[in-house]
């Protein structure tokens, strides 16, 4: 066993329904303005093709404490990709070979300093990179194809604060993996 200079956390997972099997998890890529409304939002182009950016492992969990430096904390429902297949050049068709499983997740992000980092041409890790920003459900292994539509909601004290569909994507899942 190396001998490293501090201690090393424990690796990050996931439970996994109907199992007491947990998903590892690597790395935590997020899709940005993918649902057309956050694009008008936002003030983005519509046609413009996906980016992706990354949270660290550490910030999933299920505690979440409210974040130093931010007057603006919001919350974002999203689905979740769990890939248990790694790859480079996908073709749609076969991105759900890719997906172990499905999971709901939500993106927490300090927007008032993802913003001026955004006007800086700054990354945007200071705002959505945060402790705790990604709590996620259990992992349902994925049985068949990859959704293309479903509702998604999230609720916050019983009051609906997000509400759609995913054939709202600008970019479905299996384009999104490819």
């Amino acid at each position: 066993m190396p001998d490293y200079v501090f201690a090393t956390g424990p690796v990050v997972a996931i439970p996994v329904t109907g199992s007491e099997a947990l998903f590892p998890v690597r790395r935590i890529y997020c899709v940005g303005r993918n649902y057309l409304e956050h694009v008008r939002e936002m003030g983005g182009d519509e046609r413009e093709p996906p980016f992706f950016f990354q949270k660290p492992t550490d910030a999933i969990g299920s505690r979440i404490p409210c974040p130093p430096f931010t007057q603006d904390f919001q919350h974002e429902i999203e689905l979740v990709l769990a890939t248990g297949k790694g790859g480079a050049n996908i073709p749609a068709e076969d991105a759900a070979a890719h997906v172990y499983g499905l999971a709901v997740g939500i993106d927490l992000t300090r927007r008032d300093v993802q913003i001026v980092a955004r006007k800086a041409g700054r990354p945007w890790e200071i705002g959505k990179a945060l402790d705790h920003s990604a709590p996620v459900t259990a992992i349902a292994p994925l049985t068949g194809t990859l959704p293309v539509h479903g509702a998604i909601k999230l609720a916050v004290n019983g009051e609906t604060r997000q509400a759609g569909d995913l054939a709202e994507m600008v970019w479905n899942c299996a384009e999104i993996i490819a």
